[in-house]
């Protein structure tokens, strides 16, 4: 029998968490005055008798305080920052946050097609092993010291060449390397954005760029996203209607859809860009999957309006942290700055040993045969979700992720639910999309998705919900 369903909140209920949201959010910080409860009753459509409760229930709990005259105002000192309670309630199963979490937190008897990596044992490891090795042999600096504030000269030169080859120039000066991908774009946004800042997102879009932008308490706008790129007609719209100062994106292999940016599309992009002096932060962390090498907009842009970050954590090791930024020259000194600022130096470790592994002879072959196995479980994974009824979107080129449309009727929250019981861990579509459009999808990680049982799973709950579909 399922779980009743929780009750809705009644109206008073209502008014007490939007307050208690934007207290949370720090949009009503303390000794901020509240909107009027005529004005609280108009915003929320409710009569001006159940602000009045509200109100008053909330200074009952000393959330806020009454002046005699003067209204209601916030009390105590600033809350603590709580991203759960910024922005729309969310579905735990749709929730970037919870997702995450959960699949960090699965033990090893949890199957986790949702999640966002390899598995362990298709990683560098002999590499990772020898560089381990070389690093123990080390003098004690480099065991023991704080890294140069732009990080491993060796790798970042690395870096430079690496992408010179793919059309990007810029010099190891250009570089500066960070502990993820991650901390590159929180460093990249500290650098831009301030609170109320509008940035685009493709929509939809890897959803930790969700979280992270919640943290900044940025304004996120969604663009669709089509199989060759942003759709260009609502990117210009979004230009016009919100000024956005960001915009976050992948160009190589998109997160969650697979797809590849078209030249076309990327120029007409830049010119937009260019037009609306919009910063764009492209995110090239899936580069060595890809077979053949899709447009960069930082080629095309010359790392003028555009920053490329990235990082090891899906080729190489999650283990060890090592990411990078690489902007152009002007910017470059002041995000050295903030990084010294917020994390003082990286890491000298990671990053002598990313170094090693990249340098290391079998890096290349290893990596051809993780595109080949790739493509054997696309095909495998593809043909296997058919069969029960899901159908891939596009057939990406390269990389992990397979983004897919579930039989009509079929919510993709729901699907997850389901499979949790039962120790398989899902990616459903409205974790990656802003406006909530994605409900009927689901994003697979192929690697992830080579267990049968993880199918055995998916066509119980399939079974189980198609049932509940009313018929058309």
């Amino acid at each position: 029998m399922d779980a009743p369903a929780p009750s809705p909140l009644t109206r008073i209920e209502a008014v007490m968490a939007a307050i208690r949201g934007r207290i949370a959010a720090r949009a009503l910080l303390p000794g901020a005055r509240l909107p009027s409860v005529r004005a609280q009753a108009k915003v929320m459509g409710v009569s001006v008798s159940t602000v009045v409760e509200a109100y008053e229930r909330l200074a009952a709990e000393g959330v806020i305080r009454s002046r005699p005259g003067a209204g209601f105002y916030v009390a105590g000192p600033p809350a603590p920052l709580a991203l759960a309670q910024i922005g729309p309630r969310l579905d735990r199963e749709i929730d970037p946050l919870w997702i995450s979490r959960q699949s960090l937190e699965a033990g090893g008897e949890v199957l986790k097609p949702g999640c966002g990596w390899l598995p362990a044992d298709w990683m560098f490891e002999a590499g990772l092993r020898r560089g381990l090795r070389a690093l123990a042999r080390a003098p004690a600096p480099e065991l023991a010291d704080y890294a140069t504030p732009r990080g491993h000269a060796g790798l970042r030169g690395v870096l430079a060449r690496r992408m010179v080859g793919l059309g990007v120039e810029v010099a190891p000066e250009q570089i500066v390397l960070t502990d993820s991908g991650t901390q590159a774009i929180d460093l990249v946004c500290r650098f831009l954005l301030e609170p109320g800042d509008t940035v685009l997102v493709d929509d939809p879009c890897y959803f930790n760029f969700h979280a992270l932008l919640k943290a900044h308490r940025a304004r996120v706008v969604g663009v669709p996203h089509t199989p060759t790129g942003p759709d260009l007609d609502a990117f210009a719209a979004a230009l016009e209607a919100h000024a956005p100062r960001l915009y976050i994106t992948n160009s190589a292999i998109h997160n969650p859809t697979g797809a590849t940016l078209s030249p076309a599309v990327a120029h007409r992009l830049l010119q937009l860009a260019e037009r609306a002096a919009l910063v764009i932060v492209e995110d090239d962390i899936f580069a060595d999957f890809e077979t053949v090498p899709a447009p960069r907009l930082a080629a095309f842009d010359g790392l003028s309006r555009v920053i490329q970050i990235g990082s090891f954590s899906k080729t190489l090791s999650a283990a060890a942290r090592c990411g990078y930024i690489a902007a152009r020259a002007d910017w470059v000194e002041s995000l050295t700055d903030l990084k010294i600022a917020t994390g003082f130096g990286s890491g000298r470790l990671d990053a002598a040993l990313a170094h090693a592994a990249l340098t290391d002879g079998g890096y290349r072959r290893h990596m051809e045969g993780v595109r080949q196995r790739l493509a054997g479980a696309r095909e495998a994974t593809a043909g296997r979700l058919r069969a029960l009824g899901v159908t891939p979107w596009l057939e990406p080129k390269a990389g992990m992720f397979l983004w897919c449309r579930l039989p009509e009727g079929i919510d993709a929250a729901a699907l997850a639910r389901a499979a949790l019981v039962e120790g398989v861990v899902l990616a459903p579509g409205n974790a990656f999309s802003r406006a909530g459009t994605a409900g009927g999808f689901m994003r697979f990680n192929v690697a992830q998705s080579l267990e049968p049982r993880i199918f055995d799973v998916l066509a119980r709950a399939l079974d189980g919900l198609a049932a509940r579909v009313p018929p058309a």
